[in-house]
C-alpha cells in the first residue's frame, strides 16, 4: 500500500440547515469512512463541493477532518482550481491547515493546452514539499492531461506522486501503468473501473461510492490479489447496480442523499446543484439496506 494509501473516498461535505458547513458533522463522518477500512480522505474536492465552498471554509474543512482522523489516515486536501495564483494560495492554506498531500484537478473551463498544463502544475509543486496527486476528469474540466504530459511532469516533481485518473480511458490508464517510474500511484477515479485498473496494474480507487461499500473494495483488492479473480469480479459484479445509481444524476446529489438516510446530517447540495429525483430516490433507497446506518 502506498503511504496515502489504497482505499481513498473522495467525501461529501456536510452542511447544516442554514446552509454553512457542519464541521462537527464532517468529524463524525470522517471517522466512520476509517473506521469503515478508509485509508484516506479527500476533503473538499468535486464530491465534497470543493467549488462552490470559499477559503475559510474550506481551511476549516482541511483542520477539521484532519483532526478528527489524525493519524489513522491521510487527508488530501484538494486545492486546485482554474486559476494558478489562486491555486498555490490554497496550497499554502492546505498545508498550514494540516493536510497531508494536495489534491489538484486540471484547470476546467480554459482548456490549457499541455504546455499550461505543466506550467501550472509545476507551480503548485513549487509551492510545497507535500506530496501532490493530479486529478484528470476531462468530463468535468473539458481538458485531458495526456500520459506524456503527466509523467513529464512526475519526471520534473519530485513531489507529484500519483493521479486520480478519472479520464475513463483504460487505455490511457494502460499506458501511464507501462511508463510510470517505480513509487508514482494511479489510482482510479471512476468506482466502475477500479477492478479493471488493477487488473492493469493500477494502486487503489478515490471513490465516491466507497462512502459505503470501502469494506466491500478492500475485500475485491485482497481476492484479486491473493490470485481469487473469479470471487473479486463478483464483487465487483455485485456493486454495479449500487454504482450505476450514484452516478444516474450529477454527483454528489445520490451520495450526499444516500448519507443522509443512513443518519449523518449532512444537508443538500448547494446550488447550482439541487434536489434528490424522487424516482431515484425509490431506486436507490432499497440498494442501501446492507449498509450500517451512523
Amino acid at each position: 500500500m502506498s503511504k496515502l494509501g489504497t482505499v481513498l473516498t473522495a467525501m461529501i461535505t456536510p452542511f447544516d440547515a442554514d446552509g454553512a458547513v457542519n464541521l462537527v458533522e464532517a468529524q463524525r463522518l470522517a471517522k466512520w469512512l476509517v473506521d469503515r477500512g478508509n485509508d484516506g480522505l479527500v476533503v473538499a474536492g468535486s464530491t465534497g463541493e470543493g467549488q462552490t465552498l470559499d477559503a475559510a471554509e474550506r481551511v476549516a474543512l482541511f483542520h477539521a477532518v484532519k483532526e478528527a482522523v489524525g493519524k489513522r489516515a491521510t487527508v488530501l486536501a484538494n486545492a486546485g482550481s482554474n486559476d494558478t495564483r489562486d491555486s498555490v494560495r490554497a496550497v499554502s492554506q492546505a498545508q498550514a491547515a494540516g493536510a497531508d498531500a494536495i489534491l489538484a484537478v486540471v484547470p476546467y473551463y480554459n482548456k490549457p493546452p499541455q504546455s499550461g498544463m505543466l506550467a501550472h502544475f509545476s507551480a503548485l509543486a513549487d509551492a510545497t514539499a507535500l506530496p501532490i496527486v493530479i486529478y484528470n476528469i476531462p468530463s468535468r474540466t473539458g481538458a485531458n492531461m495526456l500520459p506524456e504530459t503527466l509523467l513529464e511532469l512526475a519526471g520534473r516533481k519530485k513531489n507529484v506522486v500519483g493521479v486520480k485518473e478519472s479520464s475513463g480511458d483504460l487505455k490511457q490508464i494502460g499506458m501511464i501503468l507501462r511508463d510510470r517510474d517505480d513509487g508514482f500511484i494511479v489510482w482510479s477515479g471512476d468506482d466502475h473501473l477500479f477492478l479493471p485498473t488493477l487488473a492493469l496494474g493500477g494502486d487503489g480507487v478515490v471513490g465516491v461510492a466507497s462512502h459505503l461499500c470501502s469494506l466491500e473494495y478492500r475485500r475485491m483488492i485482497e481476492a484479486y490479489r491473493g490470485g481469487e479473480v473469479a470471487e473479486a469480479a463478483r464483487i465487483h459484479a455485485s456493486l454495479l447496480p449500487l454504482i450505476d445509481a450514484i452516478f444516474a444524476t450529477t454527483s454528489p446529489i445520490p451520495i450526499k442523499w444516500a448519507m443522509g438516510q443512513l443518519g449523518f446530517h449532512v444537508g443538500s447540495c448547494r446550488l447550482p446543484l439541487d434536489a434528490m429525483p424522487p424516482e431515484l430516490a425509490k431506486r436507490l433507497q432499497p440498494l442501501l439496506l446492507p449498509y450500517d446506518s451512523a
